[in-house]
C-alpha cells in the first residue's frame, strides 16, 4: 500500500503551512496500472491526526517517518502551543492523538471524558536552555544567567507563559535566578516555543530561553547554549493521549505503542528529551 506523509507547522511569523508529501511504492504499487489507481490508494491510506507541542517538530519528523515505515498508516501533524490545542480540543477539534508539552492538559481532557480512558502516557521531560547566536559577544558558557544582563541583549525571546509550558518554565527559572524584574521589559513572547526560537534565530531577539529539543536542531545547533538547571523550574512533564473523537483508534494505539517503544524513546532522547523517570539524562553534546 502506498504511504502518504504530511506535516504541517503553524507559526504566525514562519512560512505558510509546510506540506511535504511522500509516496513510497512497494512492488505491488508498481503494478497499480494508472495514475488514478495510485491516487485512489493514497486517498484510502488511513491517516492519524496528531496535535503536537511545537518542541516536538524535529523529533516527530524522525519518529513519524520511522513509524510510517513500520505501519500501514501515515500521520498528519499540526504543531502549536499545548494550551491552544487544549482549548481547541475542548471545542471539538478533529484530532486522534494529542502530544502535549504539559501532561496536565491531557489529564484534564481525560477527566472531562474527552479522551480514551487509560491511554494517558508520559512520554518525556523537556529541558530549557539559554540560547544565543554563535557570533554573540557574551561568553554564555562563562556568564550563564548574567549573559542576559549584558547591554547588547535588548530582547529575550520566550514562549507565551499564558498557554505554553516552556514559557512558564522560563519565567519560573528567571524568578529563581533573581533576575526576572531586571529583564521582564526585555521579554518578547512567541505564540509557542518554536516561534520564540524563530525570533532569536532571525535576530529579532538577541537571546532566548528555548527548548533544548530546538536548540540542538540542525538550524540552531551552531549557536551557543547554556542548559538551565532542572531544579530551577517545575518539571516540564510531557504527556500523550488518544482522544475520544479519534476516527482511527486502532492507528492511534499503534502510534502510541511506537512512541513507547525502545526505538521511539531513543529518538526522543537523541533530540534532547529526558525520560520521565530520569530528569538527569545527559544532554546532546555541543
Amino acid at each position: 500500500m502506498c504511504e502518504h506523509f504530511r506535516y504541517s507547522l503553524i507559526l504566525k511569523l514562519s512560512k505558510p503551512l509546510r506540506l511535504a508529501f511522500r509516496c513510497l511504492l512497494l512492488p505491488g504499487c508498481l503494478l497499480a496500472g494508472t495514475v488514478e489507481a495510485q491516487e485512489a490508494r493514497i486517498a484510502e491510506t488511513p491517516r492519524i491526526r496528531v496535535a503536537a507541542a511545537a518542541d516536538l517538530q524535529f523529533a516527530l519528523d524522525e519518529l513519524g517517518g520511522q513509524f510510517e515505515k513500520r505501519a500501514a498508516r501515515s500521520i498528519d501533524v499540526v504543531y502549536g502551543s499545548s494550551g491552544n490545542f487544549f482549548a481547541q480540543i475542548q471545542n471539538g477539534a478533529p484530532f486522534d492523538v494529542f502530544l502535549s508539552a504539559d501532561i496536565e492538559y491531557p489529564r484534564k481532557l481525560e477527566a472531562a471524558g474527552l479522551a480514551e480512558p487509560g491511554t494517558l502516557y508520559g512520554y518525556a521531560v523537556g529541558r530549557i536552555v539559554i540560547w544565543m547566536p554563535g557570533d554573540a559577544r557574551a561568553d554564555l558558557a562563562k556568564l550563564g544567567w548574567k549573559a542576559l544582563l549584558e547591554p547588547g541583549v535588548e530582547r529575550i525571546a520566550i514562549a507565551n507563559p499564558e498557554h505554553a509550558p516552556y514559557g512558564r518554565a522560563a519565567v519560573a527559572a528567571l524568578r529563581r535566578a533573581g533576575i526576572y524584574e531586571q529583564v521582564r521589559r526585555r521579554l518578547v513572547y512567541g505564540e509557542n516555543i518554536a516561534q520564540a526560537a524563530q525570533f532569536v534565530a532571525s535576530g529579532s531577539a538577541q537571546a532566548g530561553i528555548l527548548a533544548l529539543s530546538l536548540a540542538v536542531s540542525p538550524a540552531m545547533r551552531d549557536g551557543r547554549r547554556w542548559e538551565i538547571p532542572a531544579d530551577m523550574h517545575a518539571p516540564i512533564e510531557q504527556g500523550a493521549i488518544i482522544l475520544k473523537g479519534a476516527r482511527d483508534k486502532e492507528g492511534a494505539r499503534a502510534f502510541m505503542d511506537f512512541l513507547k517503544s525502545d526505538a521511539g524513546i531513543k529518538i526522543l532522547e537523541a533530540h534532547g528529551f529526558a525520560r520521565p523517570s530520569s530528569r538527569a539524562a545527559s544532554a546532546p553534546h555541543q
